[in-house]
């Protein structure tokens, strides 16, 4: 049950329906085929980059001299915020405006809005706080992300059938979730910092 409950805040700090819009709107010039191709190879550079932090996290953590705790509290503020703006959006959506009508390459789609911040830093914790457990969380990486994958290869359905009042009341609901982590993420962080001295 923890793999799914795992997969299931992996699921929302991705937070796919909240993300089509602005999926939407960044490939908005671009040909229909051509978009399909670009979301594909965008969701595959996601998932290498959020695999080498499961599976090397602690080890950058260690070259950059960083604690669990700081990755904690760190990745818990980032959380807050980016919960904060899906419940209250501003100008141009959770990341802000994209005025570049270039084709995006790893930036904006890959890294933030799939692999974001906070969800590197939850998987940097996952594999700190239960080295034994990689197959579980490589399970739930993989369920999280396989859900991601579908809802954004179907954003013009989901668009289309939710419109785009349904897909705000969707992001703010989850973003109500995402407090609630992001706050627990934080209080971890205090206590395990807190209880080390």
């Amino acid at each position: 049950m923890e793999t799914f409950a795992v997969a299931v805040t992996l699921f929302l700090i991705m937070d796919p329906l909240g993300n089509i819009p602005i999926f939407l709107s960044v490939l908005a010039k671009i040909d229909n085929k051509r978009r399909y191709w670009i979301l594909a190879r965008e969701l595959v550079i996601a998932l290498a980059i959020m695999l080498l932090f499961l599976f090397a996290g602690s080890s950058i953590l260690s070259v950059l001299g960083l604690t669990r705790e700081a990755v904690s509290i760190g990745g818990g503020l980032v959380l807050l915020i980016i919960a904060i703006r899906m419940i209250f959006p501003s100008r141009g959506g959770v990341m802000g405006d994209n005025d570049n009508d270039a084709e995006p390459l790893i930036v904006p789609l890959a890294v933030p809005l799939i692999a974001g911040p906070s969800l590197i830093a939850t998987l940097v914790l996952l594999a700190e706080t239960g080295p034994d457990r990689s197959a579980d969380w490589v399970l739930a990486l993989g369920m999280a992300w396989g859900a991601t994958a579908v809802i954004l290869m179907s954003s013009n359905f989901f668009y289309r059938v939710l419109g785009a009042r349904g897909l705000k009341a969707i992001e703010r609901l989850m973003g109500m979730i995402l407090i609630s982590i992001s706050v627990q993420m934080l209080l971890n962080g205090f206590r395990s910092y807190v209880a080390s001295f």
